[in-house]
């Protein structure tokens, strides 16, 4: 994991400060790439622990089009507890979107309209099925009329998925990178989702791209970040996924194998 380790060191050394929402303070960089290709191992952090088991549990969260913390995500993600609703209600953020995303009907009988919904993922993973080398194989969140009924608006806002040789490739684009606390649990979140649907078509995982627009540190976290940045990466662990099909996944069929990490760094949350 080199190349998330150079981005911290790029953002420390060439980062502009920059003020922001929550009123912490940051240094920012806007348009930064980093690659990881999952054949060399599963790509999360080793110079520091990712608690592996929350980002399988938000996944398969999101994947269901779960939009309430208390819908088994609670005890596990507490980082979305601080921006859900006193019910637990987070608005038709991720997971809605992914399943759910509305459309309107207009039904010529009746002349009124219906609301109906598009799955985003069962489209995605029938389009690589059947039409692997179409350039339209894209998931979004970042749905403009429902921006003001979420309680965080999509940080991760769309990604697209490419077949080559056999591979299947995804990148995402991120609009806003908390970079010491989000990127590593969104690296190993959407590299998981990609082995995932990689075994559902008949494919090899290959390369996740990781697109970045604003990629920012904040200032209560660059000491502990620069401390990080002092140790030397592990050897990655390897990714286990029960052979099933992708809507059957539960929490037990996913395994870490050999996950060997440094201490944790606790990184307090910008709200």
């Amino acid at each position: 994991m080199k190349q998330y380790l150079d981005l911290v060191k790029y953002i420390l050394d060439y980062g502009e400060p920059k003020s922001d929402r929550t009123g912490t303070g940051t240094r920012s960089v806007f348009g930064y790439q980093t690659k990881y290709d999952l054949r060399e191992g599963f790509p999360i952090l080793t110079t520091k622990k990712v608690l592996f088991e929350a980002v399988v549990r938000e996944l398969l969260w999101f994947l269901k089009g779960a939009t309430n913390i208390n819908d088994g995500l609670k005890e596990y993600t507490p980082i979305w507890n601080a921006w859900a609703d006193g019910q637990g209600e987070l608005g038709p953020v991720y997971g809605y979107q992914w399943r759910k995303w509305e459309k309107f009907v207009f039904d010529e009988k009746t002349r009124t309209y219906r609301k109906e919904h598009i799955d985003q993922i069962r489209n995605a993973i029938d389009m690589i099925k059947k039409d692997p080398f179409s350039r339209r194989i894209i998931v979004s969140a970042w749905n403009v009329a429902d921006i003001d009924r979420m309680k965080l608006p999509p940080c991760h806002a769309f990604f697209q998925f490419y077949v080559a040789n056999g591979r299947l490739d995804c990148q995402l684009y991120q609009r806003s990178a908390d970079v010491a606390l989000g990127v590593p649990f969104n690296i190993a979140s959407y590299a998981l989702l990609l082995s995932l649907i990689a075994q559902e078509c008949g494919l090899t995982p290959g390369i996740f791209v990781h697109t970045l627009g604003d990629a920012h540190i904040y200032l209560n976290h660059v000491d502990g970040l620069k401390e990080q940045i002092k140790r030397v990466p592990k050897p990655l662990p390897q990714l286990r996924v029960a052979r099933k099909p992708f809507f059957e996944i539960a929490f037990e069929d996913i395994q870490l194998v050999n996950y060997q990490h440094d201490a944790f760094i606790k990184f307090p949350i910008a709200v």
